[in-house]
């Protein structure tokens, strides 16, 4: 009987120590596994957001073959754009739904109001999931055409592809497609709804890549009309904040005091639309006219960016 308790007493386990030294080892191989997961899965989103790109390129390519042109970066009786709920806006995303296989979302738009009427609210609020990028953590909409070279308002001598009343046949792709940017990644995006033709879904490359160019009265204007399947376009006359486009003219023969008398300071930021920008590392993803998706790194050569966002400069381009 005793020998019997001697062997239990005698038995192997763990210690406080042990178990403690088990416990780290443990921690410290999750904390090695953590960021390849991570990188794993931010793969996974870049090659989803790259996908988006190439289906936005192929509906881009097919409706230039069904109409000759590509579709018009914004449609509106006048210019420049102002980014602001008023006026037509009927922008390139809209026209490219039905090769999307968005036709449902194509016909519940009614072409006979502006794209900010309450008879298109409820188009206006439907979430266009191809155009979201799964990496970003904003909200709205990702996808921006290209419609300058240089920061200017969104107008008809645009140097770009996709701009005011464009009607770009593939003649006048002078620079040739694999040398000029269609499509790119903006980060703060839609924020007057995707079918809006304003700086919710046109950019330019007059700044940087990731280096977003928007200023504080277009970051306010943001805050104020929801975002996704929330937006609303009514001014609230309670909410304190300045309304620059009661004061702007809105019949048709308001070219002259819009586009080339000065405009207030207020007025004049609502031009300003802004450069491209991602939630990918070190740059973001382009769709080229020929179809192709390259991501391009912040760090590239700004003045073959430029060229890359000129159609028709005949700059040579090199490695970028």
């Amino acid at each position: 009987m005793l020998l019997k308790r001697n062997r239990l007493r005698n038995r192997s386990g763990f210690v406080l120590i042990e178990l403690l030294a088990v416990i780290m080892i443990i921690a410290i191989l999750i904390s090695l596994l953590l960021p390849a997961v991570q990188q794993a899965r931010e793969a996974a989103r870049a090659t989803h957001c790259k996908n988006n790109l190439i289906q936005i390129g192929i509906a881009l390519h097919n409706y230039q073959m069904s109409h000759m042109v590509l579709p018009s970066g914004t449609v509106n009786p006048q210019g420049p754009i102002l980014n602001q709920p008023i006026g037509y806006h009927v922008n390139w995303v809209l026209q490219i739904l039905p090769l999307l296989d968005e036709k449902a979302a194509f016909r519940s738009y009614n072409f006979k109001f502006g794209v900010y009427d309450k008879v298109n609210r409820t188009t206006a609020n439907y979430i266009l999931t191809g155009f979201q990028c799964p990496s970003s953590s904003r909200g709205g909409y990702n996808y921006a055409g290209c419609h300058n070279d240089t920061e200017v308002p969104i107008d008809a001598d645009n140097n770009g592809i996709l701009y005011l009343n464009s009607s770009i046949r593939d003649k006048d792709l002078k620079d040739g497609r694999s040398y000029t940017i269609f499509v790119g990644e903006t980060v703060d995006g839609g924020f007057l709804s995707w079918p809006s033709g304003t700086s919710s879904t046109l950019r330019n490359m007059g700044t940087k890549i990731n280096e977003v160019n928007l200023s504080p009265t277009t970051f306010n204007q943001m805050q104020r009309f929801g975002s996704d399947h929330q937006y609303h376009f009514e001014a609230d006359p309670d909410d304190g904040m300045l309304e620059p486009w009661d004061t702007l003219p809105t019949d048709s023969d308001s070219r002259e005091v819009e586009g080339l008398l000065p405009l207030p300071e207020e007025q004049q930021a609502l031009l300003q639309v802004g450069g491209f920008s991602s939630p990918h590392t070190e740059g973001a993803h382009f769709c080229l006219g020929d179809g192709s998706v390259r991501f391009i790194s912040q760090k590239a050569n700004y003045e073959i960016l430029r060229n890359l966002a000129n159609r028709h400069d005949s700059n040579l381009i090199g490695e970028y």
